[in-house]
């Protein structure tokens, strides 16, 4: 089975307000079985648009990643959030297929 993953590209607007979205979304992460391969680091926009902070998670499966974004207690953290930053964030399945 594939894994899910989430993809999401944010700016900050108020660093000191987003901390309590990033305490508010450890449980339900934590949850469903998701883990930070990415959360923030060094890059470089090699083409199109950017934000200045990019994080990937890594759940289980592509529905442990929708039921996590989906649940009250995520939705909680994103009212938290949405006041001080400006976010795309994506949920996507990730290849279980072939490679090169």
């Amino acid at each position: 089975m594939a894994k899910g993953y989430w993809i999401g590209h944010v700016d900050v607007h108020d660093l000191e307000g987003y901390k309590a979205y990033v305490a508010a979304n450890a449980e339900p992460i934590r949850k469903f079985g998701g883990r930070f391969i990415v959360r923030g680091g060094k890059f470089e926009a090699k083409e199109g648009a950017s934000r200045s902070r990019n994080v990937v998670l890594e759940f289980p499966s592509y529905q442990a990643a929708l039921d996590c974004y989906n649940s009250p207690e995520y939705r909680a953290a994103v009212a938290l959030r949405t006041p001080h930053s400006t976010a795309d964030i994506m949920v996507i399945e990730g290849y279980d297929g072939p490679q090169p």
